[in-house]
């Protein structure tokens, strides 16, 4: 690898990438962005514009540059196999927006291709990479809620009028894969693997053909619980709290939080209420360096592996749980190149 700055090249100009994680990758002071491309050459020389590099019109063209170390991928969700997989195979690191793939058969395919080339590949999670996680855990292992029994988590904010991906079944839409992962990947943060699908609800807009509103109860072996809901259709709200035999703990602004918010970390005991200010972070610029901080070094990442490939499980089984109960729940969406394969 070039011993210089990480070079990277992006692959799809989505707007997730023009507001936030593009902005973050140029910031870093290891990175350099040498390509970005598009099927559409306009939007590519936007892009480039804005935060440099070259634009590359196709992305097989870009994964035939000889200056791309590593590939950041925001495409919509069911090109991810394809690209992701080609990008492997060409011996590219990936740093690929969440989900990593429309199914768990894919992300474990993918997961395993990264690990056979000594590849990093990380889910651009980024909400996990800021450090109030970290203060809850370390609450919680210091006994301030005693034994944990219940997380309750909440992610929802109003209907879209811009025709993102989110309503387009053909494009792995829906809320539960844009925005219930969030609470999903908050249980397995805090619960741990082992849990288990009590019950789901998925509410379908007939219309778009799409889910747009959805809640699960899940338990673990020991009897702890997750309540979980989540929607497109709601006044905004992203807060989780873990609930236990002596006390309570939680986060008002767990998913989204803005480089200037200073999270407040909220706790509830029987004999008093107490508040937690934090630092402001950016969990953008955290999920960046962490990324580079794999590449470069092998610092192992949350964003990447086993918690992957669990995520991808547990958001299966919500969705065939549903599908169980008799809901108008679509399948996840396929993809047109099938497995990724490890060749």
């Amino acid at each position: 690898m070039n011993s210089g700055p990480l070079r990277i090249g992006v692959l799809g100009c989505a707007d997730i990438a023009w507001r936030r994680a593009l902005p973050a990758l140029a910031a870093h002071p290891d990175v350099r962005l040498t390509a970005i491309a598009s099927r559409d050459p306009a939007k590519a020389a936007r892009f480039v514009e804005r935060f440099g590099g070259e634009p590359v019109h196709g992305y097989e063209a870009l994964l035939d540059r000889a200056d791309v170390d590593a590939v950041y991928v925001p495409l919509p969700v069911h090109l991810h196999a394809e690209w992701v997989g080609r990008a492997l195979r060409s011996g590219r690191h990936v740093l690929a927006e969440k989900p990593l793939t429309a199914s768990a058969v894919e992300t474990e395919a993918l997961v395993a291709l990264a690990a056979s080339r000594g590849l990093a590949l990380l889910e651009n999670f980024m909400f996990l990479c800021h450090s109030q996680h970290a203060r809850i855990r370390d609450l919680v292992a210091e006994g301030v809620i005693g034994e944990p029994r219940t997380l309750t988590a909440e992610f929802a904010f109003p209907p879209s009028a811009d025709g993102r991906n989110l309503y387009d079944p053909g494009l792995g839409g829906g809320a539960l894969a844009e925005v219930g992962v969030y609470p999903l990947r908050a249980a397995l943060l805090h619960l741990g693997s082992a849990l288990d699908v009590l019950g789901v609800h998925l509410r379908v807009d007939e219309a778009r053909g799409v889910d747009v509103a959805g809640a699960a109860l899940l338990a673990d072996p020991s009897g702890r619980t997750a309540h979980l809901t989540w929607g497109v259709e709601h006044a905004y709200r992203s807060r989780y709290a873990l609930w236990g035999s002596a006390g309570r703990a939680e986060l008002t602004w767990a998913f989204t939080p803005s480089a200037a918010h200073r999270p407040v970390v909220r706790i509830e005991r029987q004999d008093h209420v107490e508040e937690l200010t934090l630092p402001a972070e950016d969990h953008f610029a955290s999920a960046v360096g962490s990324f580079v901080d794999r590449v470069r070094d092998g610092v192992p990442s949350v964003l990447e592996g086993e918690a992957v490939v669990e995520q991808a499980r547990l958001v299966d089984r919500v969705r065939r749980h549903a599908a169980d109960a008799g809901g108008p729940v679509r399948p996840a969406v396929p993809t047109s190149a099938g497995s990724p394969g490890t060749s």
